[in-house]
């Protein structure tokens, strides 16, 4: 990351949360969860990425980080396809 700065890296963080933040209060209830699901399974990408982390062969704090990346990115991904299946089952008729 040659050429920029930590400033530079925090005022996108800063405007990356505010963004996401006014993004999903606009969002309507009715479409909150097939929004959320959908987005779960993006978090495939970053189970992909978090296992290259920790699958380094030295141990260093970046395969620290990555195992705790892979159990918290399961985490969403197996809840996000449990509200999922709740949700469809919810339109099934009886």
């Amino acid at each position: 990351m040659e050429g920029v700065s930590f400033l530079m890296l925090i005022y996108v963080f800063v405007l990356a949360i505010f963004v996401g933040f006014e993004l999903i209060t606009k969002v309507p209830p009715t479409l909150h969860t097939p929004l959320m699901s959908g987005s779960n399974a993006i978090s495939g990408i970053t189970i992909v990425g978090a296992i290259l982390s920790a699958g380094l062969q030295e141990f260093t704090i970046s395969t620290i980080l990555g195992m705790v990346a892979v159990i918290f990115a399961m985490i969403n991904v197996v809840g996000g396809f449990l509200v999922t299946d709740r949700m469809l089952k919810m339109f099934k008729k009886r």
